[in-house]
């Protein structure tokens, strides 16, 4: 009974390793395109949004535009006002045009990400139904193959050996 009892919890271990995690599929090709794509055209609002920003502030830092905003405000010193609104556009302007930058710098990673994902899609769809490709698809490769047949070769020799070896100590006992 245990004999038989470890034996099934061998198979049931071997089967366990030996089956794909069909959840964890990566994206195919075609669909890392799409999605880069669509990052490019979210990021290609967000720069628009930057750039709107920085003609806003560049506009708003001209002498005449700062007076005219504190125009209302009455003061001893209007001179210091002054310099104080053209410090705040400028501190908003240098992290504005920081931004720009940065998504600048972005849209050039995802462009030449997605042409490496258009050259790899184009390859997956000259590539054909062969074996290797729907190997490669499901994430077994040869090498993964002949090390799940080596476990599982060396698993059954454990269990052939501990149940030779229970076998052996039950006739022991049956003896005395």
């Amino acid at each position: 009974m245990k004999s038989e009892m470890i034996i099934f919890l061998m198979i049931l271990v071997v089967s366990c390793f030996s089956t794909p995690a069909f959840g964890q599929n990566k994206q195919s090709a075609v669909e890392t395109v799409l999605d880069l794509k669509l990052q490019l055209i979210d990021l290609d609002a967000k720069q628009e949004t930057a750039k709107l920003k920085v003609q806003q502030l560049e506009e708003a830092l001209k002498p005449e535009n700062i007076e005219h905003s504190l125009a209302g405000v009455g003061s001893t010193r209007p001179e210091e006002l002054r310099e104080q609104r053209r410090r705040q556009l400028s501190i908003e302007k240098k992290a504005a045009d920081a931004q720009l930058e940065q998504l600048t710098l972005k849209r050039t990673q995802l462009e030449t990400a997605l042409a490496a994902a258009e050259v790899q899609a184009y390859q997956q769809s000259a590539g054909g139904p062969g074996i290797e490709n729907s190997l490669r698809a499901g994430f077994i490769t040869p090498t993964w193959l002949l090390a799940m047949g080596v476990l599982t070769i060396l698993i059954i020799a454990v269990v052939v050996c501990v149940s030779v070896l229970l076998r052996m100590q039950a006739i022991q006992r049956a003896l005395r």
